[in-house]
């Protein structure tokens, strides 16, 4: 079975933090949003990035970045008050990674107007996660942004609970203004049990976050072990393949974008959706970094 909304004409609309992941091996350009973005601009999807960076390096070398990639850059306001952001990153023996959010950074403060304001009636979709909502003035813009997204677009919400900005009330709060909702097994776990990640729930979970939010499609990812989806009652998991792992940043984001390039491209089984985005997901979890350039 296959999902599908009628389509708007306009490009995704990515709106959330865009900073740099510094890890071990290197500084590399990140934000959940952010990657999400770069990844749908890879795979042939119209994308306007939504965030602000500060009047730095840091922020300079984040926009000849986004003009490299081909990426629109019009929705990503310079602020000069406020510095671009970081996130620290350690990695585990396994390639996880724990992290460390610097905080009163410039995507706190991301302001929609002019041409993103202009934009967002003809969105096709709208990608936000919940860390970019840990500031007041961000759940303002965004409470008025997705006002004015057509009924007809996705609009995806991707969980991304990171300590001490994993508010699960705030989740609860913005859920039912999606109709797509993602997050990983333990993310899912805290949401419907209060409880840790365990292996084989993950249907049980999305099934309860279904009947509390209201959101019509719940789409669990579990790392190696694969991603679920529920829709309409109906739970389709693919399994995980194995890869060599470097780090696992950004892998999530990689993911949703596949997922949400079938889902905009239309008539692609459940299975086939979640099995395109495994693939990638895994993909970017055999290299450094969140956007890594597509082979040749």
């Amino acid at each position: 079975m296959s999902l599908s909304l009628p389509p708007a004409s306009g490009p995704v609309l990515c709106f959330g933090e865009m900073l740099w992941d510094l890890l071990p091996h290197g500084a590399f350009p990140g934000g959940a949003p952010f990657n999400v973005a770069c990844h749908l601009q890879q795979l042939g999807v119209p994308v306007v990035p939504v965030s602000a960076v500060g009047r730095d390096p840091r922020g300079d070398q984040l926009l000849a970045l986004v003009e490299g990639r081909g990426i629109p850059a019009i929705g990503i306001t310079r602020l000069a008050d406020a510095p671009t952001g970081t996130v620290r990153a350690e990695l585990t023996p396994s390639g996880d990674a724990r992290y460390t959010i610097a905080t009163g950074v410039a995507w706190d403060r991301i302001p929609v107007e002019g041409a993103v304001a202009a934009l967002a009636p003809q969105a096709r979709a709208l990608v936000f996660g919940s860390l970019a909502l840990r500031s007041p003035e961000n759940q303002r813009t965004f409470t008025r942004l997705a006002a004015t997204v057509p009924t007809s677009a996705w609009r995806v919400f991707d969980v991304n609970l990171r300590a001490p900005f994993d508010d699960l009330a705030r989740v609860r709060r913005y859920a039912p203004l999606a109709n797509l909702l993602k997050l990983n097994a333990a993310e899912a776990a805290r949401l419907a049990r209060g409880a840790s990640e365990e292996p084989g729930y993950e249907e049980h979970d999305a099934r309860q976050l279904a009947a509390e939010t209201g959101v019509p499609f719940i789409c669990v990812t579990a790392g190696a072990r694969g991603a679920g989806l529920l829709r309409a009652g109906i739970w389709t998991w693919e399994p995980g393949r194995p890869v060599q792992v470097v780090d696992t940043v950004g892998a999530g984001d990689a993911f949703l974008a596949k997922f949400l390039s079938g889902l905009l491209g239309g008539g692609v089984a459940d299975a086939e959706l979640l099995a395109a985005a495994c693939r990638r997901g895994e993909w970017v979890a055999s290299k450094a970094g969140a956007c890594p350039d597509e082979e040749r």
